[in-house]
């Protein structure tokens, strides 16, 4: 199965996301072996790495994992749109606004993990989590849409997006809620567990503050 995290950005000296992917990289989880990538946090280098990824994993379960400052708790994001404007520029520079992620491709794709199952196990275990609704429109939806438009003949795979919030020392430095990262690695853990025996997500009402 394929976690992929993002680089640092925006001046940070770490990024939540890949500091809570690389910890499960080469554990087994279930039957799969998990592999884990980091992704630049760039427009144009982020997506044939995961293309990249896909190609050499066929995972069975695929989630990218991103930072989303400011959010409490870990947020099970929903739908991806293809649509790319970026409040600030990436690593490289560049700073698309009102583009495509994929030039002609779906206005959106849904993730297949099952984000309400996954809400329930995450809140059994004490881990504050939440459906969100919109994954933003920077490097983190540009992934998630490729993500979802790449294996959306694949239906034996599950896939979606998840986002940490900050670290705690990040956290406190921006006045910002934060997860200690054995807590989001955990919570990553329990996520990946409930795609691969969950078959059908479960129907709850509500859940999305995001």
């Amino acid at each position: 199965m394929l976690l992929t995290g993002f680089a640092p950005f925006a001046g940070e000296k770490v990024n939540p996301s890949w500091q809570a992917v690389r910890e499960l990289d080469g554990a087994m989880i279930g039957d799969y072996r998990v592999i884990a990538v980091e992704l630049p946090c760039e427009f144009d280098a982020s997506l044939p790495m995961l293309w990249k990824a896909l190609r050499k994993t066929e995972p069975h379960v695929a989630i990218a994992v991103g930072l989303a400052g400011g959010r409490e708790g870990i947020s099970l994001e929903r739908v991806a749109i293809n649509l790319i404007d970026a409040r600030i520029p990436d690593n490289a520079g560049a700073q698309p606004v009102d583009v495509q992620v994929l030039r002609g491709g779906a206005a959106a794709f849904f993730a297949t993990l099952p984000v309400k199952a996954s809400l329930q196990a995450l809140q059994a275990a004490g881990i504050p989590a939440h459906i969100s609704q919109t994954a933003g429109t920077y490097v983190c939806n540009q992934v998630f849409y490729a993500l979802m438009h790449a294996l959306r003949r694949r239906r034996n795979t599950r896939a979606g997006f998840v986002h940490v919030p900050w670290l705690p020392k990040q956290a406190i430095a921006h006045g910002q809620p934060g997860m200690p990262r054995d807590q989001a690695t955990r919570a990553l853990e329990i996520i990946v567990r409930t795609a691969l025996n969950t078959p059908r997500d479960v129907k709850i009402a509500g859940g999305a503050v995001a």
